[in-house]
């Protein structure tokens, strides 16, 4: 999906995400888009890192699409970390704003 489909998504805080439910298919499933949300993500944490510089993460849960205005703080194979232990699944991210 492109940016502009998410016109009228729910933001949300952070700490909503750990009641979220993740279904197992993937949101993104081109190859080369897969690539781009990677290297945005490898971006944003080193970002989120060095300048605590927040991102917007547009995502999608069993519910529909969401957002989260929030510092990625490490990338794991499968999820991202962001602040106070709370991981978001890649699988169902759809991109990463670096404003």
């Amino acid at each position: 999906m492109e940016n502009s489909a998410f016109a009228n998504i729910a933001i949300i805080e952070k700490e909503e995400v750990v009641n979220l439910t993740f279904p197992s298919d993937h949101v993104v499933v081109e190859p080369s888009k897969k690539e781009r949300l990677l290297s945005d993500l490898h971006k944003a944490t080193s970002l989120g890192n060095l300048s605590k510089h927040k991102v917007d993460i547009t995502f999608e849960d069993n519910e529909g699409v969401k957002k989260v205005n929030t510092t990625i703080w490490a990338i794991t194979e499968k999820s991202v970390l962001l602040k106070k232990g709370v991981f978001l699944p890649i699988h169902r991210i759809h991109s990463v704003d670096l404003l």
